[in-house]
């Protein structure tokens, strides 16, 4: 059974930096593209960054130069490094990824619960 599982998420005032983590277990992620989401108050779903096959990632304009996805293979793990967070970065975030290999995030097979970041001015 497939699961992902996020951490990380805390309660930081403008400017400050947290990393989340969405950990895997039940299959391997090294040839899985995955991308972290992101739902605040009121807004729809968006999606922040991903991770493609071969190391390419794409980031949302709004977290471009402040957001950085990267994967462990070893820990079997996904990062995302937030630094100079903004109040408008608030919300739950999510890790999601493809059930199969080399898919390049078409269907998005897989979803952790989600850890909320809250920001403050």
């Amino acid at each position: 059974q497939v699961q992902l599982v996020e951490s990380g998420g805390d309660s930081v005032p403008t400017g400050g930096s947290l990393r989340l983590s969405c950990v895997a277990s039940g299959y391997i992620i090294t040839n899985i593209c995955m991308k972290w989401f992101r739902q605040g108050p009121g807004k729809e779903r968006e999606a922040v960054a991903t991770m493609r096959l071969g190391g390419t990632t794409i980031y949302a304009d709004s977290v471009r130069g402040r957001f950085t996805i990267y994967k462990d293979n070893a820990k079997n793990t996904l990062y995302l490094q937030m630094n100079n967070l903004k109040p408008e970065d608030t919300g739950m975030y999510f890790c999601a990824a493809d059930k199969e290999p080399y898919a390049n995030c078409v269907d998005l097979d897989f979803w952790g619960q989600g850890t909320q970041v809250t920001v403050s001015t």
